[in-house]
């Protein structure tokens, strides 16, 4: 199978979007891990006078995590995808929550910030070139901020390789075809099983010059299939990850 790229993945979410929250509301560790993944950020005093960036937002589910982790921050959420984003200001958000329809990318050289902390959520794997992108995302937070990405990175073990196609198969896949998006879920099924295992992926922070980096098993359905992985720019080492 062919995986969708760039247009046409970001054409298949904006086709998906007015379904995409319902199709992930009955999957019990969803949330619940997006949340714990927040929450290991740390953020002191609520987020009390921090800026943080949500890239990669979608409808606004790691927003949603994000202010519950950091009530008192002030958050910019931003997404490729126009459909995606346009659900996302339909929910109810406190003052100091923007969104805007933008890429990481164009984030870093809008001058906008300093972050203080950068939360990833499912950002790397469907896009042509994760290194690229993660050395654009390790250039948000300020020197000294937070990074945390929670991503589908496979154990390697065959139990949690098994696992997600038996999910897709008998769940994700029937319930994509009936809303038009069976194309978007195989993709998804696929570029999990094509991306990195657990060791390969956390060395990819550790190699774009960002410390502190380790995965964090996620609970529950979750196990050996999502793995959390905060990290930090370190302003001692600053631009030895920007080869």
């Amino acid at each position: 199978m062919t995986l969708l790229r760039d247009h046409d993945l970001a054409r298949a979410f904006d086709h998906a979007a007015h379904t995409r929250d319902r199709l992930t509301a009955p999957n019990p560790g969803h949330r619940a891990g997006l949340l714990r993944s927040a929450r290991r950020l740390r953020l002191p005093r609520d987020g009390a006078r921090l800026h943080v960036l949500d890239p990669g937002c979608g409808t606004g589910a790691s927003t949603e995590t994000l202010l519950r982790a950091a009530p008192r921050a002030r958050t910019t959420a931003i997404d490729a995808s126009a459909g995606r984003l346009r659900r996302a200001p339909v929910k109810r958000w406190p003052r100091d929550v923007g969104f805007r329809h933008s890429t990481a990318e164009r984030a870093a050289t809008a001058g906008e910030g300093p972050y203080d902390t950068v939360f990833a959520a499912y950002p790397f794997r469907d896009v042509t070139d994760p290194d690229r992108v993660l050395r654009v995302v390790r250039s948000l937070p300020r020197p000294g901020g937070r990074l945390a990405v929670h991503e589908y990175s496979l154990s390697g073990r065959p139990v949690h390789r098994a696992l997600r196609p038996a999910v897709c198969r008998g769940v994700i896949l029937p319930a994509g075809t009936l809303t038009g998006d069976r194309a978007l879920y195989r993709h998804l099924w696929r570029s999990v099983l094509d991306f990195d295992t657990v060791p390969a992926f956390t060395a990819r922070p550790a190699d774009v010059g960002l410390t502190g980096v380790r995965a964090v098993p996620a609970a529950g359905p979750q196990t050996g299939v999502v793995h959390p992985v905060p990290a930090r720019r370190d302003a001692a080492t600053d631009g030895e990850g920007a080869r």
